[in-house]
């Protein structure tokens, strides 16, 4: 049996009041419920209950900003914050100011359950010199780091991140191709102690090999032939902040040993350098690949892997929160029309059938598809016989096998649906073309999936890439960094 406690419930929903009641009252507790947060506020200051579960958005007063009073009043108090406006940002601020648990609407009652029996188990240890001064934390943000979505899997991502916003602990994220590593990085950096500090990232996969030292610890002048001045690495670039080593999973294994006894011994020295460095650098590593798997054959370091997986946050694909699509497409949109393309909306049908779509290249390829909806069609409301011809299979080669003969052929019939496209376009906003920037923006819809393509039609091998699309390799690497281009050994591109 339960040990009776008494709950203090503060919401403006009356139905949510009336069910969160009817089930702590079945657990064996005395619950009183209220509107506002002033009658909360008396009760807590009158030393009454044992715990609070209190909604964000109340008529008189934010749930958030009660919360640094009631933990100065009674630090002792457990607090359960509980909203429907339901961000990153809300996540984060309830936990810096002493939330026990940040609960999203809305919620499975056998939950909160559980962790109102979990709180009260544990109280709080949180004291009134521990948390922060009331004020709106970093403006924003959300803005900045636009997380779209209230699925359940990514309000588990937000839940991560908030608990890790007083952390220095290092983490890895895992993810596929497309899902937002580097945006959970960035924001694990925004919302850190370090925030005021430099974030630098390096994707791992885009660093020839007898680079890489030279890369991430810099080098002395005269260090090898061609180094004729002094070059600072991304560690010493970090200091003081967060360093994202993006796609760790290809790093070869003599630079693993390098980056291990770095993390170890918390110093490096500079490639010719004698004297070591501090780094001082809060490391974030990201990998679309196994590392368990890959640590089993020999690919990377058993040590390392351990000495990276302290916070593993596992990023869900868009097929695993289908229901975020409608409040992705509709944040693209925002955007494209902000950047003075034309307004789109998508009928139900067309909505419908993105979210059936399984997404392969995640949100990233989501994004893709709605800029080309943007520029090569005219209509206003873009209809579910649109969506079917952009999500069309493209005929491609075998896999290890480039067309050749009839290429000419394709290449004019693909310049004949660009140029239709582009007439269609020109003679709908012929009065509201862009400022700038039309050129590069239509050049890159078509160069990232010509270059996609290609690489995997060559299974990732990007010598046999680079020869086929005729660019010299380190061109190739560098549109590879641009387009963010993910290149899966033996496998293609992402």
């Amino acid at each position: 049996m339960t040990t009776p406690h008494t709950i203090l419930v503060a919401d403006d929903d009356k139905a949510i009041r009336t069910v969160v009641v009817k089930a702590l009252n079945r657990q064996g507790h005395d619950v009183r419920a209220t509107g506002n947060a002033a009658t909360l506020w008396d009760w807590v200051a009158a030393g009454d209950g044992d715990l609070v579960i209190t909604d964000v958005v109340m008529p008189d007063e934010n749930g958030l900003d009660l919360l640094p009073r009631i933990k100065r009043e009674r630090p002792s108090l457990p607090i359960i914050v509980m909203s429907a406006h339901s961000t990153l940002q809300t996540a984060v601020k309830a936990t810096e100011r002493g939330a026990y648990e940040y609960l999203p609407k809305p919620f499975d009652l056998n939950v909160l359950i559980d962790i109102v029996q979990k709180a009260l188990a544990s109280g709080s240890d949180a004291s009134p010199e521990s948390l922060p001064d009331v004020d709106e934390g970093q403006p924003g943000l959300d803005e900045q780091l636009p997380f779209i979505g209230r699925s359940p899997a990514m309000q588990d991502i937000y839940r991560i991140i908030a608990r890790l916003t007083a952390t220095d602990l290092t983490a890895l994220i895992i993810g596929e191709s497309g899902t937002g590593k580097e945006l959970v990085a960035r924001a694990l950096h925004m919302y850190s102690k370090r925030a005021d500090r430099p974030f630098v990232a390096v994707n791992m996969a885009a660093i020839p090999r007898d680079l890489i030292e030279s890369e991430l610890f810099g080098h002395e002048k005269g260090a090898f032939t061609g180094a004729h001045s002094r070059r600072s690495g991304r560690f010493e670039q970090a200091l003081g902040g967060t360093l994202f080593l993006d796609e760790i999973g290809d790093m070869p294994l003599d630079a693993q040993t390098r980056l291990l006894r770095v993390l170890q011994q918390g110093e490096y020295t500079p490639v010719g350098g004698v004297t070591p460095r501090r780094a001082d650098a809060r490391i974030v590593a990201a990998t679309q690949h196994d590392l368990r798997q890959l640590v089993k054959q020999g690919r990377f370091r058993d040590d390392l892997f351990y000495r990276i997986n302290v916070v593993p946050i596992r990023l869900p694909t868009l097929r695993e929160r289908s229901e975020d699509v409608p409040a992705l497409v509709r944040h693209f949109l925002a955007n494209l029309e902000a950047e003075k393309l034309p307004a789109k909306s998508l009928d139900k049908a067309a909505m419908e059938r993105l979210c059936r779509h399984g997404w392969p290249g995640n949100v990233r390829e989501l994004e893709n598809l709605v800029r080309r909806l943007a520029v090569l069609y005219s209509d206003e409301i873009i209809g579910v016989d649109i969506i079917e011809r952009e999500l069309a299979e493209p005929a491609t080669a075998r896999p290890g096998e480039v067309p050749a003969e009839g290429a000419q052929a394709e290449a004019e019939g693909l310049g004949a649906t660009v140029e239709r496209q582009l007439k269609q376009y020109f003679a709908a906003h012929n009065d509201s073309l862009p400022a700038a920037g039309l050129y590069k923006r239509v050049l890159r819809e078509i160069e990232r999936p010509l270059i996609t393509l290609t690489l995997s039609a060559t299974r990732g091998n990007q010598i046999k890439a680079a020869s086929v699309l005729g660019l010299n390799r380190n061109t190739l690497r560098k549109k590879l960094r641009e387009l963010d281009i993910s290149v899966v050994r033996g496998g293609g591109a992402s």
